[in-house]
């Protein structure tokens, strides 16, 4: 099995323990080919990157995002207190949230709801879209080769279903 270089693992150590011995080497596979990968970030392309499109066990790595035991609460714990180190050791925290909408269809999608489609309307102009509502936790930080504040993700789950009907009664 391949392995990434030694400042990533020292990198991606805390979240060891919330993976299984036998899992946690996936996991440095697909994340060395995230970032890797050019264009969309799947499983398939990742895998591509790390030339491991015609391996056999391909299936396998698919299994581990929807079968694997972890906690995403405890992986967000985890990256944002590797984020407060890095960026804010001193403080102040700041915290935003963003509500963003993905536009989704199909009658296999479960949660999606039809929602106020913000892009695409005005104070004038409403248009309504079916879809996903995602909730994306940031810390607000300076970072210092930037020179400005970035929000930097560290939890994002599906917001409450809330269809437009039941916004207005």
């Amino acid at each position: 099995m391949r392995t990434l270089p030694q400042t990533m693992i020292r990198v991606l150590a805390p979240f060891t323990p919330l993976f299984s011995e036998r899992v946690w080497g996936h996991v440095q596979v697909l994340v060395a080919g995230a970032i890797l990968a050019p264009g969309n970030r799947t499983v398939s392309s990742a895998l591509r990157a790390m030339g491991l499109d015609q391996q056999k066990n391909f299936h396998r790595y698919h299994r581990l995002l929807s079968r694997a035991k972890c906690s995403s609460m405890e992986a967000s714990r985890v990256l944002f207190g590797l984020l407060v180190e890095a960026f804010a050791p001193q403080g102040p925290l700041v915290v935003g949230i963003d509500e963003t909408l993905e536009r989704r269809k199909g009658k296999k999608i479960r949660a999606k709801g039809i929602y106020r489609d913000p892009v695409r309307s005005s104070h004038s102009h409403f248009v309504k879209t079916s879809g996903l509502r995602w909730i994306c936790v940031t810390l607000l930080a300076e970072v210092p080769w930037a020179g400005r504040v970035w929000a930097l993700p560290f939890s994002v789950c599906h917001g409450p279903l809330r269809t437009l009907r039941q916004r207005t009664r």
